[in-house]
């Protein structure tokens, strides 16, 4: 049995796949010491939604608080990981009953279909979402913390309904997850965004202890 860690982050790198419309990363090395530079210092450019990340309620509500806001206890502690492997549609009400999420979950993350489309070399449309009266099922049982394995918790053509319904129920979105090798079940997780003030997302590092 394996008592470690699990890294359910995305590597970021040059070339990486990113949402549709996002900027592609850029990872250059500025300085060098095979040039005569002291040290090597590298610049990175990318998209605040690249990889595994946050969102924050500002990314769809006008006014709303930027990344730097989001409850850092809502990011550590008991998740549930949900198998809907099998499941090939969006995620409904009806899945999320379906599911047999344990009463009292808190945090909890979909392990989908979806993880196989990052060995895609481009995006993918044809990823699998939250509709939005999943979205109001989950604000229902008392999720504070919602994650999925691909760059969107909403699909792809109706991103607005799912987003707005948990992120004004203050439900923390994390999305961009690698779940390839996590079984589901009861995990502790810890997930650490960067501060970035007034942001609308932020990149961030994700992993599962087995409980």
């Amino acid at each position: 049995m394996n008592t470690g860690w699990f890294d359910i982050s995305v590597p970021v790198r040059r070339g990486m796949v990113v949402f549709e419309g996002d900027p592609a990363i850029s990872v250059e090395l500025i300085q060098s010491r095979a040039s005569g530079g002291v040290c090597n210092v590298s610049r990175i450019v990318a998209g605040v939604h690249t990889g595994t990340h946050i969102d924050a309620p500002v990314h769809f509500i006008e006014g709303g608080d930027g990344a730097e806001l989001t409850p850092l206890d809502t990011l550590i502690g008991p998740v549930h990981i949900a198998d809907a492997t099998g499941v090939h549609h969006h995620i409904d009400a009806a899945t999320v009953e379906a599911l047999g999420i344990p009463a009292g979950t808190e945090r909890l993350i979909f392990k989908t279909p979806n993880s196989a489309l990052w060995s895609q070399s481009e995006f993918s449309r044809e990823f699998f979402a939250l509709t939005a009266d999943a979205a109001e099922a989950l604000v229902h049982l008392g999720v504070r913390l919602v994650g999925i394995d691909y760059l969107s918790i909403a699909p792809f053509d109706d991103p607005a309904p799912t987003h707005v319904t948990l992120l004004e129920a203050g439900v923390v979105i994390l999305e961009g997850l690698d779940l390839g090798g996590v079984e589901p079940g009861p995990y502790t997780l810890v997930c650490l965004p960067l501060l970035l003030e007034g942001a609308d997302g932020a990149p961030a590092r994700a992993l599962l202890a087995p409980e």
